[in-house]
């Protein structure tokens, strides 16, 4: 390309579309990385790329069907880490200790602080709760299993999303 011309209009169209896939792929760490919305991401910029192509059916039916993923996601969010929990021996409380443990945490070490301060919040009220080490490590690392095996459906989910947007990615790009 010679200086002074220029894009034309696929040029852009190709562009925007290695730009949302970029942010897909972001979105895919965040599954991982508590500091990033993950599944939210990659969704925002598949309504984004929506608005930069417009909404043929086929985005309209992919649209739907990554919103339904997000959905599931958060509902398994709630129902895993806690069922993992439970199955463990821990109680309701070192539940909430973990929340306050992470919340905490993520304003002392940012990034991975919440994790760290989960954790240390689970295992410090159940101590308090039962008194016994082993058991308050035992629940604590049944709690970490619930939120391991929820991470890693994320993971499947957001690689179902990018690869249901890369489909309809392909219909307007070639």
């Amino acid at each position: 390309m010679e200086f002074g011309q220029g894009l034309a209009g696929d040029d852009y169209l190709l562009i925007w579309t290695a730009a949302v896939a970029a942010v897909m792929v972001v979105g895919l760490f965040g599954v991982v990385l508590p500091f990033l919305p993950g599944l939210f991401l990659i969704l925002a910029a598949a309504v984004a790329y929506g608005f930069l192509v417009g909404f043929n059916s086929i985005a309209v039916a992919v649209l739907v069907a990554m919103g339904i993923l997000v959905v599931i996601s958060i509902i398994k969010s709630f129902i895993i880490p806690s069922k993992a929990a439970a199955e463990s021996g821990a109680s309701g409380w070192s539940q909430f200790g973990a929340v306050v443990g992470g919340v905490t945490g993520f304003f002392i070490v940012p990034v991975f602080g919440l994790i760290i301060g989960a954790l240390a919040g689970m295992v410090l009220t159940e101590l308090a709760i039962k008194g016994n080490w082993d058991e308050a490590w035992t629940a604590t690392k049944g709690a970490a299993k619930g939120f391991g095996i929820s991470a890693l459906i994320d993971l499947g989910l957001g690689t179902i999303m990018i690869a249901a947007w890369s489909v309809w990615a392909a219909t307007v790009v070639l």
